[in-house]
């Protein structure tokens, strides 16, 4: 069992390695390892939930640190490497609006925002130089870091872990501001599980015939090679 007293440091040691992978993920041009950095920081997530558990003993954070695990951390990875190994997309090389130098820069100076802003707003509270200041200033920097990577990537599966980003940002918000419900999280994880098939669609494009996207999906090797010929 861990000693309680070296909770909160694990935690701020947690909370340097989600800089890290969002950092990474904005940054890196390897669709592989957008989604191997993705799922290292879903179970950093995980550890946090644990780490607070010890400390509340609080059945909802055992709850999701759980389903984090089952999802964000396996299933929801394995499928995005799965589509990005069947169409054969190894790098996401363009951006719009912002290079990564510029993200980060840009993602500094927000969370540098976020917290003088909330600095101001819980002055003189006891809140003020605890662990849920530091852990509600990293989700919405987090939050923020994943719209950063929606709106800068041109492909769709560097799209749709930008969202996946964000809505880790929403979770770590969650646990360290307000008792997130666990039945909010599980709505979460089956909207994100219907956006990571979607991706399958946007990832082999939208903009062909019927004909032609059916051409693609065989190409693809999408749909059954089997089917017969009318």
């Amino acid at each position: 069992m861990i000693d309680p007293a070296l909770v909160p440091g694990i935690i701020r040691v947690l909370f340097v390695m989600v800089i890290i992978t969002a950092a990474y993920i904005i940054s890196t041009r390897n669709i592989l390892s957008l989604v191997s950095v993705y799922a290292i920081q879903s179970l950093t997530l995980v550890l946090i939930a644990l780490s607070l558990y010890t400390l509340e003993g609080s059945s909802v954070l055992l709850a999701i640190a759980v389903i984090t695990f089952i999802s964000k951390v396996l299933v929801i990875p394995y499928f995005i490497a799965t589509i990005q190994e069947r169409v054969r997309i190894r790098r996401d090389i363009e951006f719009h609006f912002l290079n990564p130098t510029t993200s980060l820069l840009l993602s500094m100076a927000l969370m540098l925002v976020i917290y003088i802003a909330l600095s101001k707003i819980m002055e003189g509270t006891p809140a003020r130089e605890s662990l849920f200041f530091f852990g509600a200033v990293l989700g919405i920097s987090l939050m923020l870091m994943g719209m950063m990577v929606t709106f800068s990537r041109k492909r769709a599966i560097s799209k749709v872990l930008g969202y996946l980003t964000m809505e880790n940002g929403v979770l770590l918000f969650g646990m360290f501001v307000t008792e997130l419900p666990f039945i909010i999280e599980f709505l979460i994880i089956i909207d994100l599980v219907i956006l990571v098939l979607l991706t399958t669609i946007l990832t082999v494009g939208i903009d062909s015939t019927l004909e032609d996207y059916h051409d693609r999906l065989n190409r693809f090797h999408l749909l059954d090679d089997t089917e017969e010929a009318p």
